[in-house]
């Protein structure tokens, strides 16, 4: 890899790039790679008004590698920031190849920023969910590599046989790879192996961007400061539903002692109010939960934090633990309250869970936050009902919904793929813009939101004055009307 020209050589063995003659000094590197993820916050109105953003921990984890292995890296940040910038950024440091992070979201930026690097001739690498299961139509769209699956090896291997004496001879050694060969045509090579020990990689390189602007964004709308990490990665639950497309179906956990480190340095570096928790489930190994909070205990580690879980996966000695390390805010899956569709979607819980688990997070003073879909395959208005009724029986203090979507290779888009369509090609839009035969308008679903929120609104505030109840009754009667026009 010393030998590798993409490769930079360090301080004074470097070129003078300004042409000074200067020697003996140290020069700038340039770098063997840019790497960012293509989220512009401002191109984003919802998240503008719920104002949560996380920092990119999956090419900072990339970043800490690489460099690890000896490339220089850098790192576009692109969620406060603009194409336009990205682009200046790019006309400024040159780099040799940007490797780009795509997810469902942010296709149609990618396919942007793609066409950009091209028109520069710059080598373009991409990964992430989106690309797994696309990768053919992004390598059309003008990338030259897609890696799928977990990233770090990967793109070590391919940053290295980009300068090999036979570089597409090469490139079939680089697992999880995606790319055309000589004869123009898209090939692929078997898939990367899952890192197995966590704890063998570096920690994020956070410092690669501003993470001062993330706790500012929290602070200002929230109140509180908040940075994220993750503990483990993959999740081995068959929610129908749910992408695998870069974990696939393990589960693989960072030691505690390991995780404690990390919280702490956090602590001592940033200062946060608050931390999130950003695994898919934080409580699935109770045994490795108990562990962590023993190791709170030792250190005299007590912050606020907010994770995500399963109701299957709490219990009354599990909540106690995350209230002793300082867990202020729950968020699971309810999805629906009709047993029917939950065993539809293989959630592998009950409506009753559900409700028993947030009486237990309230009563030992955390908040619990919900997960509720709308529009699964074979929902009737009867299950809508069902929902209503249970969200009141579970009364969780907040409630998120959304209305199902097919992301290709889960079991959802296969059972429904047959039925959905688009009014745009596949690079003007994203999965969530897909329509679904015989399934209601949006509108009727947003209407539904409306009746659910007014109708919550009344059973949380029955102490509420007549004058403050009228509102939510008229708005709630108006939007259960505008469903029954709309199915």
């Amino acid at each position: 890899m010393s030998d590798s020209p993409l490769k930079s050589t360090i301080s004074g063995d470097a070129p003078d790039p300004e042409g000074t003659g200067s020697s003996g000094k140290d020069v700038p590197r340039r770098s063997d790679i840019l790497l960012t993820h293509g989220y512009f916050l401002e191109e984003d109105p919802a998240e503008r008004k719920v104002m949560k953003p996380y920092p990119p921990l999956g090419i900072l984890y990339l970043s800490a590698y690489l460099k690890q292995q000896g490339y220089c890296v850098d790192v576009f940040d692109s969620t406060f920031s603009s194409c336009k910038a990205f682009q200046e950024h790019v006309h400024r440091s040159k780099p040799p190849a940007v490797g780009i992070y795509c997810n469902l979201m942010t296709r149609v930026s990618v396919l942007r920023m793609i066409s950009f690097l091209k028109q520069s001739e710059i080598t373009v690498i991409l990964g992430g969910p989106e690309t797994a299961h696309y990768a053919g139509e992004f390598i059309e769209a003008g990338a030259d590599y897609v890696i799928r699956g977990e990233g770090e090896q990967s793109l070590a291997d391919l940053l290295t046989t980009l300068n090999d004496d036979d570089p597409e001879k090469s490139l079939y050694s680089v697992k999880g790879l995606v790319f055309k060969n000589q004869k123009g045509e898209v090939t692929e090579t078997p898939p990367s192996p899952h890192w197995e020990n966590l704890d063998t990689l570096p920690l994020p390189d956070r410092e690669a961007i501003n993470i001062d602007a993330y706790i500012s964004a929290w602070k200002k709308h929230h109140g509180t400061g908040a940075v994220s990490l993750i503990t483990a990665r993959g999740c081995p639950f068959s929610c129908t539903w749910c992408s695998r497309a870069v974990f696939g179906e393990t589960y693989r956990r960072r030691s505690p002692r390991l995780v404690a480190d990390e919280v702490a340095f956090l602590i001592e570096r940033y200062q946060p109010e608050m931390l999130w928790f950003a695994d898919d489930v934080f409580t699935i190994n109770h045994r490795w939960l108990f562990d962590l909070r023993d190791e709170f205990r030792k250190r005299g580690i007590r912050i606020p934090f907010e994770c995500t879980s399963r109701a299957d996966r709490m219990n009354e000695e599990v909540l106690r633990a995350l209230a002793e390390m300082g867990c202020n805010r729950i968020w699971y899956g309810s999805e629906s309250g009709s047993q029917r569709l939950l065993d539809a979607m293989s959630r592998g819980v009950t409506a009753e869970k559900i409700q028993r688990v947030t009486s237990q997070i309230r009563h030992l003073g955390m908040e619990s936050g919900l997960f509720v879909m709308f529009g699964y395959e074979g929902e009737e208005v009867s299950d809508i009902d069902a929902t209503l009724e249970h969200l009141k029986q579970a009364n969780p203090d907040q409630y998120l919904t959304t209305v199902a979507y097919p992301i290709k290779g889960t079991p959802y888009y296969h059972l429904i793929k047959n039925h959905i369509h688009s009014d745009r090609p596949w690079g003007q839009r994203t999965e969530r813009g897909i329509k679904v035969q015989n399934r209601p308008s949006k509108w009727f679903y947003n209407c539904t939101k409306s009746w659910f929120a007014n109708e919550m609104r009344m059973h949380r505030h029955l102490s509420a004055s007549l004058r403050q109840r009228i509102p939510w009754y008229l708005k709630a009667k108006a939007a259960r009307i505008g469903m029954k026009l709309m199915q």
